[in-house]
């Protein structure tokens, strides 16, 4: 990383003028207060000004300007091609079983230290999980329109019933699983093993039972938004090498009400019996190290909340990450079967990432899916022009267990192709778990909604996307608040007038609407998880495209 990462302050131009040249599309254009021949006029909303005073700690906005793999970058890596399924027996006739000459191809390569690993066009069989376990390997079709894997089985027949960590008869193949599933292979190994066993794994970055890390440092006091940090000890520590930052709660949950941006509110809350929760903590937030100069540490990306000292702020060790991995340019179509009732989901799921890092999807379709692609557990990882379609999905995106960082864009939700069968619910795009610093770009949403799955996610971003907003949201009360702080809802455009979960203003701490057409409040049952004034912010309320950037993560990620 440059020291310009660490001066961005100094280097900001002005805010109108930063917004201007964000702006896309027909109004490029067009001034803050006036019209131009043929455009629609352009509105700068306050907060972008504020924002770009002071990106790094605003108190409505998160700055998401590196989410994604490499830091948001445009381009994915283009490794060299070392095998052809075709060459491992794989035969595109849509009834051989390819899934073990496909597995065989992925494994070859990982022998070899990575590489493309290429499928040529057509339909392929699969009765078998495909995995990606190790780092540096690309599976790739020849486009979602030209390669189709064909999937006849579900995770319960091939792995076994997957039930719930916290109890009860819910199937875990409803947020967890995928027919692709790229994951380190020993994490993958250690997960099947776990569930065989009918001992319910812990899916995060510190293995089964939560204990498989090293502490390896501790770490200073530091304000969010920092780049840098004082360690005790940086022997350790290497850059370019990937840590955790962990933070765990207090007896008094400091740490849980500072995600939620602290005051009246969140310290009046009831924590103690959020015992859903409370399970997810320590919070564990994967970074790679830029630089190490004596004891200061500059990281990747800005620190995504306070450290201080009651919450035992350390770098630690991890399970070993998958990285530098993707699938592209492929369809995955399951046996199309009815979608099961709500958390009884069989598993055919589509694509999921886990303790994965600078990892990417691209081009990829799933169709027929239970729950459709997965960040599990995955940070700083890039989908890009994914759809779900088909019979409908339980999640067509779901991201959870600790998943940061990640860029989801150019992303379309199909409508149904059959009608919903009773008992079914639709969440939409899902975020739940302490999930933080996320963002939905660009999207295209025939159906469900903005699910905000409890257990506290903070500082997530939802920007330029169309929904037709017929989902509801999902969450255990035991997991907890719906929001924390710092959640933004930027140029939304709601097709069928449903208020629900889309305007934000009073019902999620510390957050940002803006942009948004004018929405309705019948039929909702979504209330405050705080009490007192949420502190949250409402602007260009009643419309939508006219406000500039019309992209919240593209302005940023273009910002000095």
């Amino acid at each position: 990383m440059s020291d310009t990462h660490l001066t961005r302050r100094g280097l900001l131009a002005s805010a109108t003028a930063v917004a201007l040249g964000a702006a896309t599309g027909p109004a490029r254009a067009a001034t803050a207060t006036g019209r131009t021949k043929g455009t629609v006029a352009a509105e700068v909303p306050v907060l972008w000004r504020e924002f770009t005073r002071d990106p790094f700690t605003h108190p409505q906005i998160p700055y998401i300007g590196r989410a994604g793999s490499r830091g948001g970058s445009p381009r994915f890596p283009r490794r060299p091609v070392v095998a052809d399924v075709t060459d491992f027996g794989a035969v595109a006739d849509g009834t051989t079983d390819c899934a073990p000459a496909i597995n065989r191809a992925i494994a070859a390569a990982g022998r070899a230290g990575g590489g493309t690993v290429t499928i040529p066009p057509g339909t392929f069989r699969i009765d078998d999980l495909i995995r990606v376990g190790d780092s540096n390997v690309v599976l790739r079709g020849a486009g979602s329109d030209r390669t189709k894997l064909y999937a006849t089985r579900n995770l319960t027949e091939l792995i076994g019933v997957y039930g719930s960590r916290y109890g009860g008869d819910k199937s875990s193949w409803s947020w967890a699983g995928g027919l692709i599933w790229l994951a380190p292979r020993a994490r993958l190994d250690s997960l099947v093993a776990a569930i065989r066993a009918k001992a319910w794994p812990f899916e995060g970055w510190t293995g089964n039972k939560r204990d498989e890390w090293t502490s390896l440092t501790t770490v200073e006091p530091a304000r969010q938004g920092s780049w840098t940090l004082t360690v005790a000890d940086p022997t350790r520590l290497r850059p370019g090498s990937l840590v955790l930052l962990r933070l765990a709660d207090d007896a008094d949950h400091t740490l849980l009400e500072h995600m939620s941006g602290g005051g009246p509110g969140p310290e009046a809350y009831v924590w103690a019996d959020k015992t859903k929760l409370t399970s997810y903590v320590p919070y564990e937030w994967p970074v790679r190290i830029a630089r190490v100069h004596g004891r200061r540490v500059t990281l990747e990306r800005p620190l995504p909340l306070d450290v201080r000292p009651e919450w035992d702020p350390r770098l630690t060790t991890h399970v070993p990450e998958l990285t530098g991995s993707g699938v592209e340019g492929l369809t995955l179509e399951a046996i199309e079967t009815p979608q099961s009732p709500h958390l009884l989901d069989k598993g055919y799921n589509g694509v999921v990432l886990q303790c994965a890092y600078d990892c990417w999807l691209d081009d990829v379709t799933v169709r027929h899916v239970d729950n459709g692609f997965g960040l599990v557990a995955a940070s700083a990882c890039t989908l890009r022009r994914t759809r779900v379609s088909g019979r409908g999905s339980h999640h067509p995106y779901f991201c959870r267990e600790g998943s940061h960082d990640n860029l989801i864009e150019d992303f379309a939700i199909e409508d149904r192709t059959v009608p919903a069968p009773p008992n079914t619910q639709l969440h939409g795009i899902n975020v739940e778990g302490l999930s933080s610093y996320n963002v939905w770009s660009r999207g295209d949403m025939r159906m469900g909604t903005f699910d905000s799955h409890r257990g506290l996610p903070f500082a997530n971003v939802r920007t330029d996307i169309t929904v037709n907003n017929n989902g509801r949201h999902g969450g255990d009360a035991s997991a907890g608040p719906l929001f924390g702080a710092r959640f933004t809802h930027w140029n939304i455009r709601v097709t069928n007038g449903r208020a629900g979960l889309m305007k934000i203003d009073g019902l999620a701490p510390y957050s940002a609407t803006v942009g948004l057409n004018t929405v309705t409040e019948f039929d909702q049952t979504d209330v405050p998880d705080f009490t007192g004034d949420p502190h949250s912010r409402l602007e260009l309320y009643g419309t939508t495209d006219v406000v500039r950037p019309r992209n919240l993560y593209e302005a940023q990620r273009d910002l000095p």
